[in-house]
């Protein structure tokens, strides 16, 4: 018997129990035994109450992880493509994932992660959030911050970094991910990649063999897509000389387009029909014309809200539940 059953249960002996008392508070005529029954009403219909409210928050969770299953088939095919493509032959590699602002960069970063790397929800995951400290002008402060999120201590240099992290894909996946990378200054960034992914990849890809498939990734995040026009900083595709110490810039995210929200309906009408969704699109033929119309012309993360709120989900209260990375 799972949760909800259990609540279910609960609830019909609470009903059952409130009827009972209801129906015999009207033949009762002793004051002191109403008051003991009033008392066992409320005790019963707060419980009650709290068992509704369950029951809500379960339904609604399961409402919630529903429509995420639908909009993980939404767009990003090419980013995904190259992506797999990368992935599949190689197992230690650097990618920016990059757009304009509201393109869903923080969506797709999880995607790729959760959907498209092996053991990916129990990686060792480092996050460090460089919007705090990009603008500073002592690159101590990067290191800093790196450093901190590696466990070491205060002064520790990047090539203390480098080794733990090295030690730490001898027996585990590793994703990295360095957020807001459109804040750092260029030459933050390159000493970055120069003092920092150059060396823990080139010292994992000279230790990699067959018997050892543990992933290496580090994941560069813009989100004003500034970062991707750095053209000396990333290649776009696989070159017989390329080394896996040079980051791979994916496609730039685009707006979500009317073909690929008609092939998204499609998939959810067949797939996901228990969705709000499908009701307005019976009864509605421009449906993909009001997302488009609604989300600036197809700006990811509104078409997210816009779907959302025909669903009956709070786009930016899920998205806390949903994005873990």
């Amino acid at each position: 018997m799972n949760n909800r059953e259990k609540l279910l249960e609960i609830k019909q002996l609470l009903d059952e129990k409130i009827l009972f008392l209801k129906s015999k508070k009207i033949t009762e005529s002793n004051p002191l035994v109403m008051f003991q029954i009033d008392k066992e009403m409320e005790a019963a219909e707060a419980e009650q109450e709290d068992i509704i409210q369950q029951l809500e928050s379960i339904s609604l969770l399961k409402k919630s992880k529903y429509l995420y299953s639908a909009l993980l088939k939404l767009g990003y095919k090419d980013q995904i493509l190259a992506f797999k493509k990368f992935v599949r032959s190689q197992s230690i590699a650097a990618f920016l994932i990059h757009g304009y602002p509201d393109y869903g960069q923080r969506w797709l970063l999880n995607r790729l992660v959760t959907q498209h790397i092996d053991d990916g929800t129990s990686s060792k995951v480092l996050p460090v959030e460089l919007h705090r400290i990009g603008r500073r002008n002592d690159i101590s402060t990067l290191w800093r911050e790196l450093g901190g999120r590696c466990g070491l201590r205060r002064h520790s240099t990047p090539e203390d970094m480098v080794n733990r992290v090295y030690q730490w894909w001898q027996t585990q996946n590793v994703v990295l991910i360095f957020h807001d990378v459109d804040c750092m200054p260029d030459n933050y960034l390159q000493q970055l990649i120069q003092e920092f992914w150059i060396p823990v990849a080139t010292q994992a890809r000279q230790a990699a063999s067959p018997q050892r498939k543990y992933r290496l990734l580090m994941f560069l995040v813009d989100y004003e897509g500034c970062v991707g026009t750095r053209e000396t900083l990333f290649v776009e595709k696989i070159e017989p000389n390329w080394e896996a110490r040079i980051p791979v810039k994916l496609p730039v995210i685009n707006q979500f387009c009317e073909h690929e929200l008609n092939e998204w309906l499609d998939t959810v009408e067949m797939e996901f029909d228990e969705l709000p969704l499908i009701e307005a699109v019976s009864q509605t033929n421009d449906l993909v014309q009001e997302i488009l119309e609604n989300s600036d012309n197809g700006v990811p993360e509104l078409a997210f809200s816009e779907i959302c709120d025909r669903c009956m989900c709070n786009w930016y209260e899920a998205k806390d539940r949903w994005l873990k990375l």
